[in-house]
């Protein structure tokens, strides 16, 4: 086939579309010895589940399910949900938000893919400008968002190495602040994800007032991913504030909530970038879909969300992530693998440091045992490519049962131990 730039930039290989047919994969199939630890899928919590089950219910029964399957929204997206997340928004954080501040998407990788080229890529007047992570390794899935080729810049991070084999990545703001100073022109939006995917990292309070000042100072929005982080579904296990401005620009999703598959997203930010953010979604899908926002409405007028995310979410994971440490303790103990420390989402990031082994390899490798883990390097966009240590990580989803958890970590270790 004879395709154009676009066609042949979105067709090639991907690691985010090899993620996502791993995972659909796993879904589908009835193996019952495959060890599926790759994928971002939000665990099904029951009582959660309930909860929104029993809100199906209602709405099927009711008035809203023509509105909700059988009319269109605004590109914006569903009113009467934006009003209610105004609502709790400003009465949660004190926050002075209005309905045009906020826009619905087909999903956070919707959200990006039209905030990153609406900031990033080539301008108007011939320059061409990128979307620089301070903070790497960052989601893969924005790795391949750019409709051109080489839009993302990132500055390393440091490394501090903890107790009990973990450690921690932290910005380094004298390094981005240098690049900043040197190259603002070409920067066109700076992005991270808090948590973290995928290392479960949480940038501070303090760290991020840092990055949004050095943000303002240059003029250039600062998007920060919330996938799982406030106010819902609240995964984060230390002490962090949510803030807004202006300049700064919220991601949210309902997937992690678990409801995946209503494929929701929920943009925050000044009314020009929403504005601008409706045109796009009118061009590309005429209208965000009405399902996750009419499934959330009432939830969140009856201030049933946050408690939740607070009383059934946020500890379910909590619980997981312990489990995790505790295995990864008993499991590598002695041998040169180290755990990012685990502050948020529901991913282990393993380092297999001096190792000698290749995260593609084992990917590669453990896939033909059936056990399904991310390699790390694709994580690393913007990176110089001979830094050894981005192909040394893999990270794993940690929110399954305990079984199969085990199973796969004493799989990785079999694996290492075996390798010349």
């Amino acid at each position: 086939m004879n395709y154009s730039k676009f066609g042949e930039k979105f067709t090639r290989p991907n690691a985010i579309t090899q993620l996502m047919e791993d995972l659909g994969k796993a879904n589908q199939g009835k193996n019952p010895d495959l060890v599926m630890l790759g994928g971002g899928n939000p665990a099904i919590i029951p009582q959660a589940q309930a909860v929104f089950v029993k809100e199906l219910q209602q709405i099927v029964t009711g008035e809203q399910t023509e509105q909700m399957l059988g009319l269109y929204d605004g590109p914006q997206g569903n009113e009467q949900f934006i009003k209610s997340l105004v609502r709790m928004l400003n009465e949660t954080y004190g926050w002075s938000l209005i309905a045009a501040n906020v826009a619905l998407t087909n999903g956070s990788q919707n959200s990006f893919f039209s905030l990153f080229n609406l900031f990033a890529g080539e301008m108007p007047d011939g320059r061409v400008k990128k979307v620089l992570f301070p903070l790497v390794p960052e989601y893969v899935g924005y790795a391949d968002q750019g409709l051109i080729d080489n839009m993302f810049i990132s500055v390393k991070p440091e490394i501090h190495m903890l107790e009990q084999q973990q450690f921690k990545y932290q910005i380094d703001f004298n390094a981005v602040a240098s690049l900043l100073q040197k190259r603002s022109e070409e920067i066109g939006v700076i992005c991270l994800s808090r948590p973290t995917n995928p290392t479960g990292n949480v940038v501070t309070d303090t760290e991020l007032a840092q990055l949004d000042k050095l943000a303002q100072q240059y003029r250039i929005p600062l998007i920060v991913d919330n996938a799982y982080g406030h106010p819902f579904p609240g995964v984060i296990y230390t002490d962090a504030q949510l803030t807004w401005n202006a300049n700064t620009i919220l991601c949210m999703s309902i997937s992690k909530l678990g409801l995946p598959g209503l494929r929701t997203g929920i943009v925050i930010a000044n009314e020009q970038t929403i504005q601008a953010m409706s045109r796009i979604a009118g061009i590309m899908t005429l209208a965000p879909n009405s399902a996750g926002a009419t499934l959330l409405t009432r939830l969140l007028e009856e201030q049933r969300i946050l408690p939740l995310c607070e009383q059934v979410i946020k500890p379910y994971y909590q619980e997981k992530a312990a489990i995790a440490v505790k295995l990864f303790n008993e499991i590598f103990a002695g041998l040169p693998v180290y755990l990012h420390k685990l502050e948020g989402a529901f991913f282990m990031w393993l380092w297999f440091r001096d190792m000698g082994v290749s995260s593609d390899q084992l990917y590669a490798d453990l896939k033909k045992q059936g056990v399904y883990v991310i390699p790390g390097h694709d994580a690393f966009m913007g990176v110089d490519s001979r830094w050894a240590h981005q192909y040394q990580c893999v990270r794993i989803n940690y929110a399954k049962e305990e079984a199969v958890l085990l199973r796969g970590l004493q799989a990785i270790k079999v694996y290492l131990e075996s390798t010349p």
